[in-house]
């Protein structure tokens, strides 16, 4: 019998980096990865419906029901996008994740990514990579971990400005865009959805440094994306928006300089837009930010929020263990 196989891997990613809040992320060495295959020609006329199986972080959490896992509905959005109503018959996937759920690692944004890269390997689309960002951001509508999750390294994204028709196509709700499967949905259920308007998203990927290294300090402890977004304020002071569009300028090519400059990097990695706010939900976070300094710990550069949290991420080029273990020593001295 023969067999197409491929896999696919997918970055775990921080967004903000200090500033950059819904504008920037940074892909990461953590990684989730699918193992796919199914028979060219199955070896029956019966139809057989998607096997998935899982290892690593969230096993035992994830629905391993094809119509009920986030990657698969995502993949099949795609392919009945393209008029291609269901998945190849005898279809396996292999899962094995190392991203953790509700730590500020865009593991949600992952799995739409390898949803959206699934369905294009699984209906052979050939898409531009302009293109799958449009269908990511159909399901994630922030454009800063799905970016960087599909292109690697460190990135700059916004959403478009689209006319009233592309406006309207872009502004379905999620749950139009994926349904929520019922248990008696056959094969004709929710065959007709919302087709993305072109160039929803746009990127650019800046320069990085070769000496600069990322240092991810995960908590024990979960914090839901919309949690932390629901106690930012919905208006900020001039003063407070300048404070950020300055740093943000002077970081994005700071990060590409070779050697890097601590004092700078630093500096320019506060922020006044989402971290202080979130200091309640992360006990030990305004201590991290503080003490924790090139000063402090030479080889640091920069130490902020990934993400919404509660990951600590920091910017060094050497001394990683001690930085590490001295954010997490205040993490338990805070409870």
């Amino acid at each position: 019998m023969s067999l197409r196989q491929f896999s696919i891997r997918v970055p775990a990613t921080s967004a903000n980096i200090g500033p950059g809040f819904d504008v920037v992320g940074l892909s990461l060495s953590l990684f989730c990865t699918l193992t796919v295959s199914f028979p060219l020609t199955p070896p029956s006329d019966t139809y057989v419906a998607p096997s998935i199986t899982y290892s690593g972080e969230g096993a035992g959490e994830v629905p391993l029901d094809a119509y009920k896992n986030l990657t698969t509905r995502v993949s099949l959005y795609v392919l009945r996008c393209h008029t291609i109503r269901r998945f190849p018959s005898h279809l396996k996937i292999h899962v094995d994740n190392e991203i953790p759920f509700g730590r500020g690692l865009g593991s949600s944004g992952a799995a739409v990514i390898a949803g959206v890269l699934l369905g294009n390997e699984l209906g052979q689309l050939n898409l531009s990579t302009e293109r799958l960002l449009d269908f990511a951001l159909m399901v994630e509508r922030h454009p800063d971990n799905v970016t960087a999750a599909l292109v690697g390294g460190f990135v700059g994204s916004y959403l478009k400005e689209l006319d009233d028709t592309a406006s309207e196509a872009a502004s379905v709700p999620l749950s139009e865009v994926l349904p929520e499967y019922p248990e008696d949905a056959g094969e004709d259920w929710g065959l007709n959805p919302p087709i993305p308007p072109l160039g929803i998203g746009h990127y650019v990927r800046f320069g990085w440094s070769d000496a600069i290294h990322a240092v991810a300090i995960i908590p024990r402890f979960e914090l839901s994306t919309a949690k932390a977004r629901g106690v930012l304020p919905t208006h900020y002071s001039r003063k407070d928006v300048i404070f950020n569009l300055q740093r943000l300028a002077v970081l994005t090519t700071a990060l590409a300089q070779s050697p890097p400059d601590p004092n700078l990097i630093y500096e320019a990695m506060k922020d006044r837009i989402h971290q202080p706010y979130r200091k309640e939900l992360i006990p030990g976070l305004p201590q991290v930010t503080t003490s924790i300094t090139p000063a402090t710990h030479p080889g640091l550069l920069g130490i902020c929020l990934s993400g919404a949290g509660p990951t600590i991420l920091a910017l060094a080029t050497h001394n990683f263990e001690k930085i590490a273990e001295d954010v997490c020593e205040i993490f338990n001295t805070m409870g």
